[in-house]
Formats: C-alpha cells, sequence, structure tokens
C-alpha cells in the first residue's frame, strides 16, 4: 500500500507550504504534489460542500477515495519515505482517528505559530483574496461560532485554529505522543537549516542536505477601496454560484477577479497592540494548557506588552531576509 509514513499536520498559516517545498527537495523524501489532500477529513464519502465564500472549490479538490490518494505516492521513488501536507489534520480530532486506524505508526510534524499573528495571517489570506466580508479583524473573530454552525468550512475559524493544546491533547490521544514533533513557526523563520536539520533527524534521513525554506503562499493586502469592494462583493457572488452548481464554471472568472485584487501589492496592514489586547482573552486558557502538555514556556504569546508591529525580516542568512523571508510584512 502506498499511504504516508509522516504528515505535516499543521497549523495554518505557519509555514507549512513552505516547509513542504523544503523537504521535497530531500533525496530521501517524497511528498505529493498536490498539498492539501485533506484525504483524512473525509470518511470514505464524498464530503458536502462546506458553506462559506470559496468553500465549494476547496471542498471539490479534497481527495477522497482512497485509490486516489494512495495515487499521489505511485511515482516515489524506491526507498524514499513518503509524506504529504494537511494543515488541518492538527485540528480536526475526526481525521486524527482516521489518521490513527489507517496509519497508526506515522510521524507527525506540527509547527505552532503565536495564535492571534496567525488568525491574523489567516484573516488576511482571506481578505486580500476578496472572500472575508468582514473588514474588521476582531469584528471577523467574534464571528466564527455563528459562521461554524452555519457551516463554513474550518479554515474561517481564526483563533480556533490556534487552540494547540486542545488539538496536541487530542492528537496524543490518539498516536503516541514520541511520533509527533512540535515545532515554532519562529525556529522555522530565524533558524531554518537547523530546524530542517532537526526535522530530518526526527524523520530518520540525512542531515545537513537541506539549505532553505523557500518563501511560499505569498499574498499582498487589498485596500478597502470601492473599486475593490465590488471586485471583492462579485467574486464572493461568484463563489455563491459555484456552491449550487455540481461543477465550478465560474473558476476562471474568480481566479481573474482575485488577481485583481492582488494587483496592488500593497504591504500586509501590522497587527496592531490593541487587536492583540482584545484578543489575548480568548486564547490565554489554551495557551496555559499547552505550556502544560508540553512543559514549554508560550507566554510571549500572551504578553501585551510585546511588540506587535514589529519587523519580520531577521539577520542576514536567516529565512527572514529579503531574499527567501516567508513572512515579510507580506507574505505568510
Amino acid at each position: 500500500m502506498a499511504l504516508p509514513d509522516f504528515l505535516l499536520a499543521g497549523a495554518p498559516k505557519a509555514g507549512t507550504t513552505a516547509l513542504h517545498v523544503a523537504l521535497a527537495r530531500h533525496p530521501q523524501l517524497y511528498l505529493s504534489r498536490t498539498k492539501e489532500p485533506k484525504f483524512f477529513l473525509a470518511d470514505g464519502r464524498r464530503p458536502a460542500l462546506a458553506k462559506g465564500p470559496g468553500d465549494a472549490r476547496t471542498t471539490r479538490e479534497l481527495v477522497w477515495r482512497r485509490e486516489e490518494y494512495e495515487a499521489l505516492f505511485d511515482p516515489a521513488p524506491p526507498g524514499a519515505l513518503l509524506g504529504e501536507s494537511t494543515s488541518l489534520y492538527l485540528y480536526d480530532a475526526a481525521a486524527q482517528a482516521r489518521i490513527a486506524a489507517l496509519i497508526p505508526d506515522v510521524r507527525v510534524i506540527a509547527v505552532l505559530r503565536d495564535p492571534i499573528d496567525r488568525a491574523h495571517s489567516n484573516w488576511a489570506h482571506l481578505w486580500s483574496a476578496g472572500l472575508e466580508p468582514e473588514a474588521d479583524f476582531v469584528a471577523a473573530c467574534g464571528l466564527e461560532d455563528r459562521r461554524e454552525a452555519d457551516g463554513w468550512a474550518p479554515f474561517w475559524r481564526y483563533l480556533k485554529l490556534g487552540r494547540y493544546g486542545e488539538q496536541l491533547e487530542s492528537l496524543w490521544s490518539h498516536l503516541p505522543r514520541e511520533n509527533t514533533l512540535v515545532l515554532r513557526y519562529q525556529d522555522l523563520r530565524e533558524s531554518p537549516v537547523p530546524t530542517l536539520d532537526r526535522i530530518c533527524a526526527f524523520l530518520g534521513v540525512e542531515t545537513g542536505v537541506l539549505a532553505e525554506v523557500p518563501a511560499e503562499n505569498v499574498t499582498t493586502h487589498a485596500s478597502s477601496s470601492p473599486a475593490n469592494r465590488l471586485v471583492a462583493q462579485a467574486l464572493r457572488l461568484g463563489t455563491a454560484i459555484d456552491h449550487s452548481l455540481p461543477v465550478s464554471p465560474l473558476g476562471p472568472v474568480n481566479r481573474a477577479l482575485a488577481r485583481h485584487l492582488q494587483r496592488e501589492q500593497r504591504p500586509r496592514q501590522p497587527l496592531t497592540p490593541d487587536q492583540r489586547d482584545a484578543l489575548i482573552p480568548r486564547i490565554a486558557d489554551d495557551v496555559r494548557r499547552l505550556e502544560q502538555l508540553t512543559g514549554e514556556d508560550f507566554g510571549h504569546w500572551v504578553d501585551p506588552h510585546r511588540d506587535s508591529t514589529r519587523s519580520a525580516l531577521t539577520p542576514q542568512g536567516r529565512i527572514g531576509t529579503a531574499h527567501n523571508s516567508i513572512d515579510r510584512p507580506i507574505r505568510d
């Protein structure tokens, strides 16, 4: 059977795409060319379409048939370790149970990013794609419970996706804790080569082979101009029409509208101290749970005095340089 030996399981907006590309360059590893196949998010049946803007397209992309999932690994060279990346596996407890049932010895890599920074990046991604109708980040976070009840996909759950204490506790109820490598996004960004070597050692392949984590999954900020608001409304209308049809005839139109929103190349609007202060109470309990679970300190995530507007650029030779950043102000 062609099933993965390891999974990049999350978190969303924590460098999973860039890490997927970096690890795919290792000669002893094979990562599926389809990133985010989402196989374990389904239960072996065609999933119902989620109901948020743009959700129909991403639901249709889910590889839910086992034979199609196994075929993703057919091109792998003999002896290579097989892997795939689906960032929602860390969040989805049902997916974790399915993983444990089918591949109980799988190794899991989880990259954790500051939950508020992660949520802001998630919101900015959907806003700049024209899909998020709420221009206020904190207000959008307040909508996630209602959106979940209305059937919107998990990617809209800005703060819930960053509750890593709950997620790891669930994961380790299904899989051996020692089969999980928990990394910090900050280490991936600021110390990419040692972090890649740590991953390779965890997987049991040669270290010293990978030299960088490339920039991937790049978006810029779309301004709230009248013209952009009209384009975004048209795009959301197009995705709503797609949801009502068995196929997606408006896909090329929607992609063209999304490209139009990215034309300005504006830097991301930084998270403000007031926004962080408003959201810290909603994550503090889970950060404490994460600390108890891992024995590590994550207190800076709930520090109201930290500088949310500092430059994401890091010293020369690290992942955050202008040459190969995955977290410049316009990148995630």
